[in-house]
C-alpha cells in the first residue's frame, strides 16, 4: 500500500483465524510494495493482475486514511492478495465482510484505459491461516480475463519469476502507479511457508514498493507466490513473498464453497 499509510502490520502483530474449527494465531511481517527498476506491461500484458484502491481506512484516532494493494484475479469471483493490505484500526488482517470500500481494477494495464477492464467492489475477506495471503471476493464475477493458475510445487532455487504489481518506483512513492509495471526476479530460499527472491531483470536492485503489497509472482502462467515484506525499494536484497502451493487446497476449498 502506499509507503507511509501501506498495509503493513506491525512486526509481531498477531492475526486470529478460525481454521479446522480452531482458533489460531498468525504473526504477520511487515509487508512491503512497488516495483523500484521495473519496467512498464504492454498494453493488454497480464490482465489477470489486479489493483486494488482502498478509501476511508479508518485509523485508531479516529481519522481515516486512502490506500492500495495489487493482486490476481485466480477465479471469476476471487482475487488472491497479501493477507495484511486488509485489516483492523490496530492493522490486524481480518477475516469477513470487507473492512473498508475496496475497488478492484481487473483487465487494465494504465489508468487512463477507462474503457478497459472492470472496476468491482470487494465484498467479502478470506485470510488464510499459513501465511501473509487472503483472498477477496468480488461482487460480481469477471468472465473476460483468464485467471491465474495456483502451482502446486514449491518453486526452486534459482527459478525465474515474473513480478507484475501496481506499485511506485521508490520508497518515498505515496500514490500507486498509473501503469503496470513488471520485473523479473531470481528465487533466493525457499523456507516452510515462503520463498525469497533476489532482482534479476531490468536490474540487481529491481523490486517490490509500495502498493506492489499482494502483487503476484508467477512462471509459465502459475501463481508460485505474492509480495509480502522486503527492505526499502529499491533494493538487491532477499524479498520475501508468500508461497501459495502450502496452501492450495485451502483456495480451492474457499473457492469451492461459492
Amino acid at each position: 500500500m502506499f509507503r507511509t499509510l501501506r498495509a503493513k502490520v506491525a512486526l509481531g502483530a498477531t492475526v486470529v483465524v478460525a481454521a479446522a474449527g480452531a482458533m489460531l494465531a498468525l504473526t504477520l511481517p511487515t509487508g512491503a510494495g512497488a516495483v523500484a527498476g521495473g519496467e512498464a506491461a504492454a498494453d493488454g500484458q497480464f490482465p489477470f493482475a489486479v489493483k486494488f484502491l482502498m478509501t476511508d481506512i479508518p485509523k485508531a484516532d479516529g481519522t481515516t486514511y486512502d490506500s492500495a494493494c495489487s493482486g490476481a484475479l485466480i477465479d471469476e469471483q476471487w482475487v488472491i492478495t497479501a493477507g495484511h493490505c486488509f485489516h483492523d484500526v490496530d492493522r490486524v488482517p481480518v477475516s469477513g465482510p470487507v473492512p473498508y470500500k475496496t475497488t478492484a481494477i481487473i483487465g487494465r494495464t494504465d489508468d487512463e484505459n477507462t474503457d478497459e477492464g472492470h472496476e468491482i467492489q470487494v465484498t467479502e475477506v478470506r485470510q488464510s491461516s499459513v501465511n501473509d495471503v487472503s483472498l477477496a471476493k468480488l461482487a460480481e464475477p469477471v468472465t473476460d480475463v483468464k485467471p491465474l493458475k495456483l502451482r502446486s510445487t514449491a518453486p526452486e532455487v534459482g527459478e525465474t519469476l515474473t513480478l507484475a504489481g501496481w506499485g511506485g518506483a521508490s520508497a518515498d512513492t505515496t500514490v500507486p502507479a498509473t501503469h503496470l509495471q513488471i520485473g523479473q526476479m531470481t528465487v533466493h530460499s525457499v523456507e516452510d511457508v515462503t520463498a525469497t527472491v533476489t532482482g534479476l531483470w531490468p536490474r540487481a536492485d529491481t523490486s517490490a514498493c509500495p502498493t506492489d503489497s499482494g502483487a503476484p509472482y508467477f512462471n509459465d502462467g502459475e501463481l508460485v507466490s505474492l509480495e509480502s515484506d522486503g527492505p526499502a525499494c529499491p533494493h538487491s536484497q532477499p524479498e520475501t513473498t508468500s508461497r501459495v502451493d502450502v496452501i492450495a487446497d485451502w483456495i480451492e476449498e474457499q473457492i469451492s464453497q461459492d
